[in-house]
């Protein structure tokens, strides 16, 4: 697909990309596995420099050309019911800039000025691009209501899961973390998880050396958090059987399959369920956390291609051999004359 001119409307700035990061989702639409229409340029998740700025200039920002930015990729209508309540990640027409139209695998991108968040000084632009995922694993955190001093349960050690381990972990949340995959479990340590426990697919979890250790860790009352973030069916299941009563559950792993839940434990428990998409804005954040923890976030970024590889990125994601944080895509940078 030949990438359009960008058109400089006003109050949008010209970004060159300079890099993005792969998540599931790419992987989906790039198999054909979402709903969306194609032809489509992809990418959402990206950073740049800003090359030129609409005439007249924009009130109430900073912004100018040179900058160094990461681009929040959500588009709202303004005007619908979730809009007008500030809840503008979950507009009843929401679009992502390389998920509903094109997005960041192009030279330049035309974007509202509002959009654009100032990376920090000490932030490589390339870890940068990875201030959209951190914004959605903060959102998770933040419908959680999470209290200093509680154990939280992450389900899921991909980059969502340790994102929210970091950031839990941060805000003094004692945070034990599952997942299916060891290695993912030994990236959770070095996020902040004070537990891991290892899943084994088809078997009971936890097991009963695991259900004393999380026992132990919560007074036998279970965590009061629980954050999912695999998007598999039985992974609710389990927060909903394992969280504890009045306790809170986040859904941020995302699934079009069917779980069988409760309609028992959540009345009893008390429990709040809540759902969380993208995020209200929050990349300025999830830049500050990346920033503050250069170690992890360089240890999230596994693997780099040029974008000229970009179909064998693809490959190495569907082909699910080999232990993969994000994939970061490096777009061929060139000056205008």
């Amino acid at each position: 697909m030949t990438p359009p001119q960008p058109v400089l409307e006003p109050g949008h700035a010209l970004v060159r990309v300079h890099n993005v990061t792969l998540c599931g989702t790419d992987l989906h639409i790039w198999e054909d596995d979402y709903p969306t229409d194609l032809p489509i340029i992809q990418g959402h998740e990206f950073s740049g420099v800003v090359e030129e700025l609409a005439p007249g200039g924009i009130a109430n920002t900073s912004i100018t050309v040179g900058d160094r930015v990461a681009v929040n990729p959500v588009i709202s209508c303004g005007r619908c019911r979730p809009c007008r309540a500030g809840r503008y990640n979950v507009c009843q027409d929401v679009g992502c800039l390389g998920c509903y139209s094109n997005g960041a695998f192009t030279e330049l991108v035309s974007v509202p000025v509002q959009k654009l968040c100032p990376v920090p000084d000490d932030l490589p632009l390339e870890i940068a691009a990875m201030g959209e995922p951190a914004s959605i694993a903060m959102q998770a955190v933040n419908r959680g209501r999470p209290e200093a001093g509680e154990t939280a349960l992450v389900l899921g050690s991909g980059p969502i899961g340790l994102l929210a381990t970091l950031y839990l972990t941060d805000l003094g949340v004692n945070v034990v973390c599952a997942d299916t995959e060891q290695h993912r479990l030994d990236l959770a340590v070095g996020f902040g998880a004070v537990d891991t426990l290892l899943v084994t697919p088809g078997s009971e979890f936890p097991d009963a050396h695991q259900a004393r250790r999380l026992n132990a860790l919560t007074d036998n009352y279970g965590p009061q958090l629980v954050i999912e973030a695999t998007g598999v069916p039985s992974s609710l299941e389990n927060a909903i059987r394992l969280v504890a009563s009045a306790g809170r559950i986040v859904q941020v792993g995302i699934s079009p399959r069917q779980a069988k839940v409760s309609m028992k434990d959540i009345p009893y428990k008390e429990l709040d369920l809540m759902g969380s998409r993208m995020s209200l804005n929050l990349i300025p954040e999830g830049l500050a956390l990346l920033a503050r923890h250069p170690d992890q976030a360089r240890a999230l970024l596994t693997h780099r291609f040029a974008f000229a590889d970009l179909q064998q990125a693809y490959r190495l994601m569907q082909g699910r051999t080999e232990k993969i944080g994000k994939i970061l895509i490096e777009m061929p940078v060139r000056r205008s004359a």
